[in-house]
């Protein structure tokens, strides 16, 4: 089995495994489609973290993007992370204990995680114009559907804006998908949308017509579904995290406004009694929050979106 990508002829389409990690992770599922009409390469990936499901729908679904009408060559990994996937794992690959989208660019000697990663950007970026990585928020994590890219970069700032998702962050991050893009000249993107193991059909749908819009804006397909929703730029993303193990109890969901020290949630010890009160670190608009009781120290509470 191969784990290089294919050759695929104008108007042609290829569905298979490519066997990345060869026995030690179940082979990672891709499809290229090449249009009749000469255009730009987009990869598409998803299961980047293997419990974000509606991301890995969304994935599944553009694969299916004829190759009539289409300029250009789409490539799409619906999973990346297979044996995240199949372990239902949260954040991490259980292969190693990493979380896979924090250790890019990968090191093809390294950890499974940093081998899976050097793939994806030896193979996948090296033929990529375009590049979009799909999440869906976590098993214990919901949000506000947002798009980032790095800071800094104009091209990628204008394919965020044209997915239409609520809000566009620009980053400045390390070690993730869109910095090891950026950083060999393809113009990257993540977009986030669902959470907590569910993967809705309005939720899955988002996804889907964002990435069309972004396909668009590429000048690979015609048409595309429009938007009403004004994308709001924020200028950072800023963290609460817990500093005790034990209970989490929020106070906000994600779309809720918060001011600078509001309360946002009770930390208790296993027996209830309160041992941390959190606060938000900034005025803004809560994207992300964590949905499970069971809290660890260093775990992420909310994010809010600031600026």
């Amino acid at each position: 089995m191969r784990a290089s990508l294919p050759d695929v002829g104008p108007n042609e389409r290829w569905s298979g495994p490519l066997d990345v990690l060869p026995g030690e992770a179940p082979a990672v599922p891709c499809t290229i489609v090449r249009g009749a009409l000469p255009g730009p390469t987009l990869v598409v990936t998803a299961g980047i973290h293997g419990a974000e499901y509606a991301s890995i729908a969304a994935a599944q679904r553009l694969s299916r993007t004829p190759t009539d009408g289409l300029s250009g060559t789409l490539v799409v990994v619906p999973i990346v992370n297979t044996a995240a996937y199949y372990a239902r794992s949260i954040y991490i690959n259980p292969l190693d204990g990493k979380n896979l989208n924090r250790v890019f660019p990968g090191n093809v000697a390294g950890s499974a995680s940093e081998r899976l990663a050097h793939w994806v950007v030896t193979q996948l970026f090296s033929a990529a114009d375009a590049y979009v990585d799909l999440h869906g928020g976590d098993l214990v994590e919901a949000l506000v559907p947002f798009i980032v890219h790095q800071e800094g970069d104009e091209k990628a700032s204008a394919l965020a804006q044209a997915f239409g998702l609520d809000f566009t962050i620009a980053t400045a991050g390390v070690g993730t998908t869109t910095a090891a893009a950026h950083g060999r000249g393809v113009t990257a993107v993540l977009a986030e949308a669902g959470g907590q193991g569910l993967w809705p059909e309005e939720v899955v749908a988002k996804l889907v017509d964002s990435t069309l819009r972004g396909m668009r804006h590429l000048g690979m397909i015609e048409s595309a579904p429009e938007t009403s929703v004004p994308s709001t730029v924020v200028r950072q993303l800023a963290w609460s995290r817990a500093d005790a193990t034990g209970c989490w109890y929020p106070a906000v969901r994600a779309g809720d406004k918060v001011t600078e020290g509001q309360q946002i949630g009770v930390i208790t010890d296993l027996l209830g009694v309160q041992v941390q009160a959190p606060a938000s670190p900034v005025a803004g608009t809560v994207l992300f929050s964590v949905s499970s009781m069971a809290i660890n120290a260093g775990d992420p509470l909310v994010g809010v979106g600031a600026g």
